[in-house]
C-alpha cells in the first residue's frame, strides 16, 4: 500500500508542477485548461488526505491532515486553484518526507543486509569440502573462509589466522587479527589469510541480524520530544479551528480565513521531529553504535551522572604481566618464568592466557608439564622432572600448607595496594617466586572522561570489587574522584538503585542535583545494573547477546572513545529539534504578518507554506551527518 501511495504521490508532483508553473507565466504561455487541470489534480490530492484525517478521527486524534483537508476543501469551493495546487504539492511532499523517515532506517538495514552470503564452503567429517546454500549450514559446521570472503556465520576460529575488517559491525576501519579461539562475526571481511570457523550462530541469531532488528525497532520508538510534538499538534489544530470560527464571526472573509489556514498548516514539524531522530540513529548504526530508540538518545543528551564498572569498561579486561620475582637463590627469574609458563600452558584461565602471551612475546620455550590439574578459580597443581609445583592465588597456596616468607607476604600486599594481582609459584612445598599482573587501562581514558564532562556530565562513579587502595590508585590515574571499592555484584545493584533514588529525575529549584543517571558495563556480567539506570550503555557488544538485550545503547566495538562521540550525536539531535521549532515558529509569525497586512492572499500563503516547509525538514537531515 505504501508503495502504491508513493507512486500516486510521485505522479501528482509530475502532473501538478507544470500546470502550477504555467499559472504564473504570462497568458500567452499558459497551458490550455490550466485551471481545470489544477482543480482535478487538487481533488485527486484530497483523497489520501481525507482518508488519513478520518483514520485519525476514528482513533480519537486530531491530525494535521484534518486542518489540511479543510484548507484544501475551502480552496476548491472558493475556486482558488493555485492555492489548492500548492496545498496538494505541500501535502504530497510531506507524505514523501514521512516515508523518507522510514527509508532512512531501512537504508541502513539494507546496507547491512547486503553483506549476507548465500553460498558457503563447509568442511565435512571426511575432510572433503563442499559448497552449500547458507540455509543448509547448521550450528557446529566447519565453514571455510578464504582471503577476500565475507564471514557467513558467527563462530569461533578452529584453524588458521587472518586479518578481519569488522567495519560493517563496529564502524572501525582497523583490521583485527584473528587466530585459533578468536570470535568472528557475520558480514565481516577476511582481508588476508585463511580460516576454518566452527559455526555458533546463523541467520536471525547472528549479531548482524540482531543489529538489523534493533535499528528497525528504533525507527518505531517515540520519545518524549516526539510525544510532546504530538500533543502540541493536537492542541495546535484545535486552536487553529476555533480561531477560524472566531475570525469568521468577526467578519473576516472566507478568502482571508483560508490564507491564515494555509500559513499555519504544521505538517513540516510533524515530519521533521521523527526524521531528526531516525537520521541520528541511522548515522550512529553506521558508526558501530546501536541505539534502541529515540528515547535513549533523548536521555543520553541530558545525562548528568555516569556510574561505571571498572573491569572491561575503564580497563581492557585483559591482564598483562608486569613483574616476575624470585625468592630463592636456586631459581633465577627466568627459571621462575619458565615454570609459571609451564603451569599456564594447559589452562584457559584469563591470567594463564596473559602468562602464555608474555611467553610468546618474549619467545620463551614452554615445556609441557608431566601431570596437570586445575582447581577452578583457585590455582594449578602440576609436576615436571620430579618437582611438585603449585601456582595460583595466595589463599590457594596457603591451603596446601606451603611455606611463605614474611617478605613475600609483604610484597604481595604492596602489589595489591597498587592495584595489581599476584600469582604465586611454589616448588616442593615452598613459595619461590611470584608474578604480578595488571589489567591495562583503556587508552586515553582520562581524556575521554574529561571530554564527557565538557559535554555536561557532572560526576563519574567507579564501582569495583578491588580493595580501597587499589581503587584509589586506578581512579587517580583516570581522573575519577568518586570510587566505591570492595563491591560485590549484588552490592553494585543496591548502590545503583539507591543512587537512582537520590539523583535521578528532573532538576528542581529545591534540588538542582538531580538528572539523568547512566551506567556503563560490559553487558555480560552487568545485566542487572544496566537494567536499573535511566540510560544504559554496553561496551563491546559484538557477539554478546546479554549486552544487546540489557542495554539502551550498545557500542559494538570495545572502544570507550565511542561514548563522547554518541553523546555529541545526541546533543546535536536535540539542538536540531529545538532549532526546528524555532524555524516553524518564526516562519508562521512572518506568514501571518504577511496575511494580516494584505501582502499575500490564499495563493501566496500556500506558496509561502510550501517553500518554508523545506526549512525544518532539510535541517532534520543534519542530525545524521558528521
Amino acid at each position: 500500500m505504501n508503495k502504491l501511495f508513493s507512486v500516486f504521490d510521485f505522479c501528482l508532483i509530475i502532473l501538478v508542477t507544470p500546470f502550477l508553473v504555467s499559472s504564473f507565466l504570462p497568458l500567452a504561455f499558459h497551458i490550455p485548461q490550466t485551471s481545470l487541470a489544477l482543480a482535478i489534480l487538487a481533488f485527486l490530492g484530497l483523497i489520501p488526505v481525507v482518508v488519513s484525517a478520518f483514520k485519525s478521527l476514528f482513533n480519537k486524534k486530531l491530525s494535521v491532515d484534518l486542518l489540511a483537508t479543510i484548507a484544501l476543501a475551502f480552496s476548491l469551493i472558493s475556486h482558488e486553484w493555485v492555492s489548492a495546487a500548492f496545498i496538494t504539492l505541500m501535502l504530497t511532499f510531506a507524505r514523501l518526507f514521512d516515508r523518507i523517515t522510514e527509508a532512512r532506517a531501512k537504508k541502513t538495514i539494507q546496507s547491512l543486509m547486503k553483506y549476507n552470503v548465500e553460498r558457503v564452503r563447509i568442511k565435512t567429517l571426511d575432510d572433503s569440502i563442499r559448497e552449500v546454500h547458507i540455509d543448509d549450514v547448521h550450528v557446529g559446521d566447519l565453514v571455510i573462509v578464504e582471503d577476500g570472503d565475507r564471514m557467513p556465520v558467527d563462530g569461533v576460529v578452529v584453524s588458521g589466522e587472518a586479518d578481519i575488517d569488522e567495519a560493517s559491525l563496529t564502524g572501525e576501519n582497523e583490521l583485527v587479527h584473528k587466530k585459533v579461539g578468536s570470535k568472528v562475526f557475520t558480514a565481516t571481511v577476511n582481508e588476508s589469510g585463511s580460516l576454518v570457523v566452527r559455526t555458533e550462530k546463523i541467520g536471525a541469531d547472528t549479531t548482524l541480524s540482531r543489529m538489523i532488528t534493533l535499528v528497525e525497532a528504533a525507527g518505531r520508538d517515540k520519545n518524549e520530544a516526539e510525544r510532546a510534538a504530538d500533543r502540541f499538534t493536537q492542541w495546535y489544530i484545535l486552536i487553529s479551528l476555533v480561531a477560524s470560527f472566531v475570525m469568521y464571526y468577526f467578519g473576516l472573509s472566507a478568502r482571508e480565513i483560508l490564507a491564515v489556514l494555509l500559513v499555519v498548516c504544521a505538517d513540516d514539524i510533524a515530519v521533521a521531529v521523527p526524521l531528526s531522530f531516525t537520521s541520528a540513529i541511522s548515522y550512529a548504526a553506521r558508526r558501530g553504535v546501536i541505539v534502541k530508540g529515540s528515547s535513549a538518545f533523548e536521555q543520553l543528551s541530558k545525562i548528568k551522572y555516569i556510574l561505571t564498572d571498572k573491569t572491561g569498561t575503564l580497563t581492557r579486561g585483559k591482564p598483562k604481566v608486569v613483574d616476575i620475582r624470585s625468592y630463592d637463590a636456586k631459581f633465577s627469574i627466568d627459571d621462575i618464568a619458565v615454570r609459571l609458563f609451564m603451569g599456564a600452558s594447559e589452562s584457559g584461565h584469563i591470567v594463564s592466557k596473559a602468562i602464555t602471551e608474555y611467553a610468546s612475546t618474549h619467545k620463551m620455550k614452554i615445556h609441557t608439564p608431566d601431570e596437570f590439574e586445575e582447581i577452578s578459580g583457585q590455582g594449578i597443581i602440576f609436576k615436571h622432572d620430579d618437582a611438585n609445583m603449585l601456582m595460583g592465588r595466595l589463599s590457594f597456596i596457603e591451603s596446601k600448607g606451603c611455606i611463605i616468607s614474611g617478605q613475600i607476604r609483604k610484597d604481595i600486599q604492596t602489589e595489591k595496594d597498587n592495584g595489581r594481582g599476584v600469582a604465586c609459584l611454589a616448588v616442593n612445598g615452598k613459595v619461590v617466586g611470584l608474578m604480578a599482573y595488571q589489567d591495562e587501562l583503556r587508552p586515553h581514558a582520562r581524556e575521554i572522561i574529561a571530554e564527557t564532562k565538557a559535554l555536561g556530565v557532572m560526576e563519574w562513579h567507579m564501582l569495583t570489587g578491588d580493595n580501597e587502595k587499589s581503587a584509589a590508585a586506578v581512579s587517580a590515574q583516570i581522573g575519577i574522584r568518586h570510587y566505591h571499592a570492595n563491591m560485590t555484584p549484588e552490592g553494585k545493584v543496591d548502590f545503583i538503585r539507591q543512587f537512582e533514588k537520590e539523583h535521578s529525575g528532573k532538576p528542581t529549584k529545591a534540588d538542582c542535583t538531580r538528572g539523568v543517571v547512566g551506567y556503563i558495563g560490559d553487558g555480560v556480567n552487568d545485566a542487572a545494573s544496566l537494567a536499573l539506570a535511566d540510560v544504559s550503555i554496553a561496551m563491546g557488544g559484538a557477539g554478546a547477546d546479554a549486552a544487546i538485550e540489557a542495554s539502551d545503547i550498545t557500542i559494538m566495538k570495545d572502544n570507550l572513545e565511542r561514548l563522547p562521540e554518541v553523546m555529541r550525536i545526541a546533543d546535536k539531535t536535540r539542538g536540531v529539534i529545538k532549532l526546528n521549532f524555532w524555524i516553524w515558529g518564526i516562519t508562521n509569525v512572518l506568514g501571518l504578518g504577511l496575511v494580516a497586512f494584505g501582502f499575500i492572499g490564499p495563493a501566496g500563503a500556500a506558496t509561502y507554506n510550501f517553500l518554508t516547509d523545506f526549512l525544518p525538514i532539510g535541517n532534520a537531515f543534519r542530525a545524521g551527518r558528521k
